[in-house]
Order: structure tokens, then C-alpha cells, then sequence
């Protein structure tokens, strides 16, 4: 049986909504990746080579623990099984997996395999070399027997289980043969991405989730474009290595689903995804088929899911994971309205959206990667005025896109008094959002007394090109400057409209 569509009982959102309630455990190559950011302004004396002067660094999991980083922003319990070195990276990583709120036992330190760690330079947005520090070896038995134990411990917990091969030694054909026997005899649906030819070793798998070069290689350069030839190497697959289904994913065409017992499933992809990096996609994929396959969804109803994840991933720029409330959004969408063709998330019609800090960072990834200039100013903007509106259109001037963070109402009131704010939050970011000058609104500020009730976290998070300050300030006086310019932004002060305030006009009201 074919079909273009998966046929299921419960609705996709009810799915997503249930995956918070399922533990999801990972086993694989968990890696640090590094990113390296700076700007080449000469080329070396030395040897004809760019000299990158570096003003930044980001660390995150990589490898395997980007697919766990997915499972954990799909709202799932994610658990990790994995080796680092007993090094300071191995540190680093689990510092990293703690700051998410994941369980780091199962994050084995051994001496004799460094951490993995693949480090990236870049140039802006161009990549000029990455590096990787490793050292491929295979577990020794006594690894082996440290996963198994820990494996045995929490497989009552759990419903399905990720085996994340990199191809790094951890993985042994042993191992995962060992592995895929205690899933099944605990009733834990195994979900492999592979690595290599011979997918024998993943025998007894519930899935396997190979790419179209993957499918081929393992069918020994059977042809995969056309949907029947992709049906023929996945049958061909299962005949030969033993697992039960293929979810073959086919980049702009999809994903197919093709069952030991006949059944094939096509999921077709939008045809309007703007697409800006498919870094960790398969990872986001897999995460959010193993995710919906625990929350009670069929392997084809699950591939529909991800596919929808996958979709909203490549849409961002560099390795950044799926979120449970944008692929519910985006399910909602096509629910509303299969038929009306689907508009970009951040389109400016009539109002600026309220974004949250994370959706703001990936919106300005990608306006950065188009090559656009965003600027970033803050304050209350209790009651609009002209200074507020000429200050926004002058700001707005200077750059491609402007982002207005609003303080939150409790970081009003520790600032102006208990009678402050006039307008809530949510009436001042659609005030704010209407104007034509700005692009995005986020919102921001201290909850108590004591806390920080500068922008300089949002800053951090965001890292805008300009950050706008109004006011009769010079750069050394603004608490924000530090932060915008230790990341590369400038920081640009702008003139004040006397006669104007939110004070004065509450003092007329009042008169």
C-alpha cells in the first residue's frame, strides 16, 4: 500500500503536546562544537592566508547532543548515554548538558579518548576552516559494560531509544547489537542514524532514518531519485540487513516510509521553505520522530512531524534546534488553512511581532545572513509620544531592521515607582509593534529588586550590529556599551527631543 499522506486517530498537535511527558534516551557520539567569529581585514605576511581577528565564541553539544538538544526544546525528558574525555572539554560539555536541564550521568569520563571537539572559524557568515580534535577508537569492554549497566537502569522509563552513530568507535557492532537486544526485550522501540555500509548491525532496529546518499551507499549504488527507486533500495535494505522500516529523507522531495510488511508512505515537503543551512536537520528529524513516536504516533505520522520540524530548521541559520511552541505554531498554520499558501513567520504587514529571546536571535541570523543591518534599541515606552516616534524613525534610518525591547512591567515599576507603568506590557508591545518603523519587539527587564535592569543579557543573547541609546550620554556611561561591543556592534548615541516625556505627559493629564 502507497500513499501520499499518513492516516492516524490522534491529531498531530495532540502529539507534540504529549511528547513533554515522555523520556527519550540517546546513545551515541556526543561531541562540543565550537564557533569561532571574527572579521578578515588583511591577509598574513607569513603565507598567503586570511588572518581571522577573532571578538567571539560560542560553545554547544554537538553530535549526539544535538539531537538530545532537540528532544529537550520538543519538551521531552531527553537522557544521554554517552563517552567524553577527562579533559576540560568533557567539563565543558557537561556544564552545557547541565545548564539544559539534562540528567548528566550518563556521560561516561574515560583516559584514554579525548572529547570530541570540531571547531569552527568563521568570517561573518563564511566559513574559513573547521578542525576537528579526535581519536577514533573502539569501546573497550569495560566502556561497554559501563553503557549496558546504565542502559539497563533507565530502559524501564523509557519508549524509545536513539542510537546516534558519528562512527566514532563508541558504537561497536557488538555494542549495538547488545544495545537493540535489551531495547526489545524491555519493549523500547530502537531508532538508528546510521553510519557506514553494512546496515546489518543495526538488525532488529524499529528504524533507521538514512538520507538519499546514505540509502544508496547501503544498496550498494542502487539508484534513489524517483519515488519507485527509493521504495526498491529501502525494500531491498530491510530484506538484507533486518530492521523493520526505512524513513528515508529525500531533502526537498520529503521523506518516505517503507515497512518490512509493504507499507510506503510519501510526505512531501513545501514547495515555498526558504532554506539558509541544513546543519543538524537530520538530527532535529530524528529527535522529533523518536519524540512523537513515545508520545503514541505511527512511524508515518511521526515522519509527517518531522518533516514539518525539518522545514522550520533549515530555515535558520547555523545548528540550531527545533522548539515545541514554533512547531506547534507552524501545525496550527497548516491546519487553519491547508490550502492558503504559506507566508514567512516574520512578515511585516501591519504589526511588528513579539518575539521571544530565542526566535529574536534566529530572526537576526538569518536578516544578517541576507546581509541586512539590525539595529536594537530599549526603554519603557510607557505613553507614545513624538520624541518616541521621531527617535524610533531616525533610529530605523541607520539600519535594515530595528528591534525594540520593552521593559517588563515589574522592571517599570523598580525603576519609575509603583504608579508606573500606565499600559501593561502586551498594550505597550502592540502599541510599539504598529509602528512603521519597527521590525521586531521583545520583551525584557528585571523581576525583583536587585536584579539586573539593563539590556546587556538581551544583547548578549541577540548581538544586534547597532545598539541605539537616546539621550545626552557618551559611550563610557551607557552599562549596555561594554556588552555590544565585546561581541563587534557599535554602539550610537542618539540626540534627545527636549520637551518630551512620558513624565511631562502624565503631569498634563494630571493637571
Amino acid at each position: 500500500m502507497s500513499q501520499e499522506t499518513p492516516q492516524n486517530s490522534q491529531s498531530s498537535e495532540f502529539i507534540v503536546r504529549q511528547i513533554e511527558k515522555e523520556k527519550v534516551l540517546v546513545i551515541g557520539d556526543i561531541m562540543l562544537d565550537r564557533f569561532v567569529y571574527g572579521s578578515v581585514d588583511r591577509i598574513s605576511p607569513e603565507s598567503p592566508v586570511p588572518v581571522l581577528s577573532i571578538n567571539r565564541e560560542n560553545m554547544m553539544l554537538g553530535g549526539a547532543g544535538n539531537t538530545l538538544a532537540n528532544l529537550v526544546h520538543l519538551g521531552a525528558k531527553g537522557l544521554i548515554l554517552s563517552a567524553i574525555g577527562d579533559d576540560d572539554d568533557g567539563v565543558k560539555i557537561s556544564d552545557l548538558a547541565h545548564n539544559s536541564g539534562i540528567d548528566t550521568g550518563g556521560l561516561i569520563a574515560c583516559d584514554d579518548r579525548p572529547t570530541i571537539v570540531k571547531t569552527r572559524f568563521l568570517a561573518g557568515h563564511q566559513q574559513l576552516l573547521r578542525t576537528d580534535y579526535e581519536r577514533i577508537l573502539p569501546s573497550g569492554a569495560d566502556l561497554r559494560q559501563k553503557i549496558m549497566d546504565h542502559a539497563k537502569s533507565v530502559l524501564p522509563q523509557i519508549k524509545v531509544m536513539i542510537l546516534s552513530d558519528y562512527g566514532k568507535g563508541l558504537l561497536s557492532a557488538e555494542l549495538i547489537a547488545d544495545l537493540i537486544d535489551l531495547a526489545r526485550a524491555h519493549d523500547v522501540k530502537v531508532i538508528v542514524d546510521p553510519k557506514g555500509h553494512d546496515y546489518s548491525i543495526y538488525r532488529g532496529a524499529y528504524a533507521v532514518t538514512p538520507n538519499k546518499k546514505e540509502l544508496r551507499e547501503a544498496t550498494g549504488g542502487m539508484p534513489v531519485q524517483s519515488d519507485e527507486e527509493v521504495i526498491a533500495a529501502a525494500r531491498h535494505l530491510i530484506e538484507i540487513s533486518g530492521i523493520e522500516s526505512v524513513v528515508a529523507t529525500r531533502s526537498q522531495d520529503g521523506m518516505s516510509v517503507i515497512h518490512k510488511d509493504g507499507e510506503v508512505v510519501h510526505i512531501r515537503s513545501a514547495a515555498d521553505i526558504e532554506v539558509f543551512d541544513v546543519s543538524g536537520a537530520g538530527d532535529t528529524v530524528i529527535a522529533t520522530i523518536a519524540a512523537s513516536v513515545a508520545a503514541g504516533a505511527s512511524l508515518a505520522q511521526a515522519a509527517s512531524i518531522a518533516n514539518i520540524a525539518g522545514s522550520i530548521v533549515v530555515s535558520k541559520v547555523g545548528t540550531a534546534p527545533i522548539r515545541a511552541q514554533e512547531l506547534l505554531e507552524e501545525l496550527q498554520h497548516i491546519d487553519s488553512d491547508a490550502q492558503e499558501k504559506k507566508r514567512p513567520k516574520f512578515e511585516r504587514i501591519r504589526q511588528a511581532p513579539v518575539l521571544t529571546w530565542d526566535e529574536a536571535k534566529e530572526e537576526v541570523q538569518r536578516l544578517r545572513a541576507r546581509g541586512l543591518k539590525v539595529g536594537f534599541t530599549n526603554g519603557c515606552f510607557d505613553i507614545v509620544h513624538f520624541g518616541h516616534v521621531t527617535y524610533l524613525n531616525d533610529a530605523r534610518q541607520k539600519c535594515d531592521r530595528l528591534i525594540v525591547a520593552l521593559n517588563n512591567d515589574s522592571s517599570i515599576k523598580i525603576l519609575k515607582g509603583d504608579d508606573r507603568p500606565v499600559h501593561d506590557e502586551k498594550s505597550r508591545a502592540a502599541v510599539i509593534g504598529a509602528l512603521g518603523s519597527v521590525d521586531m519587539v521583545v520583551i525584557f527587564g528585571a523581576k525583583h529588586v536587585g536584579e539586573d535592569t539593563t539590556a546587556c543579557a538581551l544583547l548578549e543573547k541577540v548581538q544586534p550590529d547597532i545598539y541605539f541609546k537616546g539621550g545626552d550620554y557618551t559611550v563610557d556611561q551607557i552599562p549596555e556599551a561594554p556588552t555590544v561591543m565585546k561581541y563587534g556592534g557599535k554602539v550610537d548615541v542618539m540626540p534627545v527631543y527636549d520637551g518630551h516625556s512620558t513624565t511631562n505627559s502624565i503631569k498634563k493629564i494630571k493637571a
